[in-house]
């Protein structure tokens, strides 16, 4: 397995056993983890602590330069929040765990340029569904269903 996937893949059970949802992120620069989140919402209370943008937080003020030569690795497809923060900073490639549990704005990252690989990645899935399956009220609330 790919060590900057695995390290998403723990950030997401990390933050499922603090009671949260299971989603990680890490953001690679150089071959180096430079940033590594988990969604945070309901841990801090937050409306904006997803994985990808507690990992970019947690990457700190970075230079461009720098945002344009990383990979963000991130557990599920990123939504259209953390998709604008990824066009924003101009990060070219995007490396997603697996999005047969929710299909974020991959159309979108693909149509700025970013090149998104999906792998489809059983634990990812695993976290996910299972989740989902006991928390279907918090899930819809991350996503913003009714």
């Amino acid at each position: 397995m790919d060590t900057f996937l695995n390290a998403a893949i723990e950030e997401a059970e990390l933050g499922r056993a603090e009671g949260g949802i299971p989603i990680g992120s890490v953001l690679a620069h150089d071959g180096a983890l430079i940033g590594r989140g988990h969604n945070r919402r309901v841990q801090h209370g937050s409306v904006t602590l997803h994985g990808e943008m507690d990992a970019l937080e947690r990457a700190g003020r970075q230079a461009a330069n720098v945002y344009r030569a990383s990979t963000l690795y991130t557990t599920l497809s990123p939504c259209a929040m953390c998709s604008g923060a990824i066009l924003l900073y101009g990060i070219p490639r995007v490396v997603i765990g697996e999005n047969q549990t929710f299909r974020g704005e991959e159309e979108l990252l693909r149509s700025r340029g970013v090149e998104v690989t999906v792998v489809q990645d059983p634990t990812c899935i695993r976290l996910m569904t299972e989740f989902i399956a006991l928390h279907p009220d918090l899930w819809h609330e991350d996503i913003g269903i009714d």
